[in-house]
């Protein structure tokens, strides 16, 4: 039977159900010592993660993610199907090396700081479409590796602008089904469901490269903006939506920066989503007592806010609807070397709270 799911010009509504069956957050000292400290799972002192060198680092993390999120919902790696993984290092290096010994099925993904949001959209039409029973997402992080990565070493000691965003060290990761979360054995698991509900992906909005000629790598809130006001417009327009639909809207990291951008862009539009948007970067940190600048940024931190306080609390039912935008900047040090302008892109996903009498197998 041939089912028709494409809704618009680049969204799609999930016909069948697709649960996060459970998520699991890894975050460092900074994160852990910011407004959400009180919602990770595990905050670890030493930002090497026992390790020697800052990649390793983050790849440790990222396994401590996937690996707690699978014992959340009382699975093996055995169980798992598939796993779609990213971060922000060449060639994903941090979770290929991560996530190697736990011999899931792997599909290496790039999306810079928008990686969880393709993670989810991926992980959520396999899904539907009958390709994995639990299929895991995840991606990570790390400040040191990442200022190695694109910008400059620690040791240089370079001066940041108020512009520049700080790269969280976290990861965060769910596990995704077409089954509800159901604890069968309640004190040995902890998967995604509250005496309230629990969350079910409903629909996407893929995201399209948006480029305004920026070249500045220290402001990349103003390089994604422009993407995220795309990817939410054509969401609203192909959902027949408008910000009323949602009770809140997650962007991953423009910072007080791209915020701005994005509410002005926006509203040029005819769309005034003040009044229900946050962003995960101004969300982890304090930026007047953290000095972080303009607000976290990198792959962990969309992905660690989302498994940590979105997900449990739309499980709660604080919400009953939000879209999650992660948004990254897709630059790589060759190109920001050549003189290349950097592109943005945001992959959006529809979040919903299903209440306990509105659940079915």
């Amino acid at each position: 039977m041939n089912r028709q799911m494409t809704c618009g010009t680049s969204s799609i509504s999930f016909q069948n159900p697709v649960f996060v069956q459970s998520c699991a957050s890894v975050v460092s000292r900074k994160e852990g010592e910011g407004p959400l400290g009180a919602y990770f799972d595990t905050i670890c002192e030493d930002p090497m993660f026992g390790t020697d060198t800052w990649e390793a680092a983050e790849s440790t993390l990222q396994k401590q993610a996937a690996l707690l999120t699978i014992k959340k919902n009382g699975l093996t790696c055995s169980d798992i199907q598939l796993l779609f993984a990213g971060d922000l290092l060449a060639q994903t290096s941090a979770s290929s090396f991560g996530t190697a010994d736990l011999k899931i099925p792997f599909y290496g993904l790039f999306g810079a700081c928008s990686t969880m949001g393709e993670s989810l959209s991926l992980g959520s039409m396999c899904i539907d479409g009958g390709y994995g029973k639990y299929i895991l997402c995840a991606t990570s992080s790390h400040f040191a590796s990442a200022e190695k990565e694109f910008r400059f070493p620690l040791a240089y000691g370079n001066q940041r602008p108020l512009s520049a965003t700080w790269t969280v060290t976290g990861s965060g990761a769910c596990v995704l089904s077409g089954t509800l979360p159901v604890p069968e054995i309640p004190e040995k698991t902890d998967p995604l469901i509250s005496a309230e509900g629990c969350v079910q992906i409903t629909g996407l909005t893929t995201g399209k490269l948006i480029d305004f000629g920026l070249k500045d790598s220290l402001n990349m809130g103003g390089c994604m903006a422009p993407a995220a006001c795309d990817t939410i417009y054509r969401n609203f327009c192909d959902f027949d939506r408008t910000p009323d639909d949602y009770d809140a809207i997650f962007t991953g990291d423009l910072g007080a920066v791209g915020k701005r951008i994005l509410l002005d862009l926006l509203k040029e539009k005819g769309y005034d989503i003040e009044s229900i948007y946050q962003d995960c970067g101004l969300l982890i940190f304090d930026g007047e007592t953290q000095d972080t600048h303009s607000g976290g940024s990198g792959c962990g931190c969309s992905a660690s806010v989302l498994a940590a306080y979105i997900l449990p609390e739309l499980a709660k039912g604080t919400w009953k609807r939000v879209l999650f935008v992660p948004t990254g900047a897709l630059l790589s040090k060759t190109s920001f070397n050549e003189g290349d302008s950097i592109p943005g892109i945001a992959h959006a996903v529809v979040l919903e709270h299903v209440s306990k009498k509105d659940q079915k197998q």
